[in-house]
């Protein structure tokens, strides 16, 4: 189950990073995505209406490449797989939070920045990490340099935090990222003055990216 998941995420390269305030603009904005041709998100719990965001769209579009980010508790982890979410995403990891995504079968990317958090991920069984803050922990450069010892191990990486699209190409090249997590593709002011027409335009644009980077490898 889980490596399905992360494999559908590889293939679309990007996973867009969601904080939303009104849980009544959930499914528009999944549809939005959908539309755009990117069918997949990271609904963080930055926010009250996470949860609720998180449900509504499970229940409408069953087949969404849902997940839930910001996990920083085990009781979260249980609540959004409850709930529907596919994937969970955290900052950072405990064993804690492992073992409660073990529990609820959750596929889980917990936040690695050093290469001894690489190894406890890796020892919990976790093949794909979070990279966060990606740009202000060195960008690419960094996870060039901490992708290198691992490369045996088939360590995937999905930064996040300072991807936008003009580099977006520059992560994506490096062969151990999965994809990227990105704000920039619907946006909160976005989302909450009901912009839908530009975040479809602009996974769209994205995803275009992605497909003409893919051709030239």
């Amino acid at each position: 189950m889980t490596n399905k998941i992360l494999q559908q995420i590889g293939a679309l390269g990007i996973v867009p990073v969601i904080e939303i305030e009104d849980a009544k603009q959930a499914v528009d904005l999944a549809a939005a995505l959908i539309e755009g041709g990117l069918p997949v998100m990271e609904i963080t719990l930055r926010t009250e209406a996470g949860l609720s965001a998180i449900s509504a769209i499970a229940e409408a579009f069953p087949d969404f490449l849902l997940g839930a980010g910001s996990l920083l508790t085990p009781a979260q982890v249980t609540e959004v797989a409850a709930r529907g979410a596919k994937f969970g995403v955290s900052p950072g990891h405990s064993q804690l939070l492992l073992d409660a995504a073990a529990q609820a079968q959750l596929p889980f990317i917990p936040g690695a920045v050093t290469p001894s958090e690489v190894i406890s991920a890796l020892e919990a069984g976790c093949t794909t990490v979070k990279f966060f803050p990606a740009e202000a922990f060195g960008g690419t450069k960094t996870i060039k340099s901490l992708a290198a010892p691992f490369a045996t191990a088939g360590i995937k990486i999905m930064p996040t935090g300072g991807v936008t699209l003009s580099n977006l190409k520059d992560y994506l090249a490096i062969p151990e990222v999965l994809a990227v997590g990105g704000s920039w593709i619907a946006t909160r002011e976005q989302i909450r003055n009901s912009n839908f027409a530009q975040i479809s335009s602009a996974a769209r644009e994205a995803v275009s990216l992605v497909s003409s980077l893919s051709k030239n490898h």
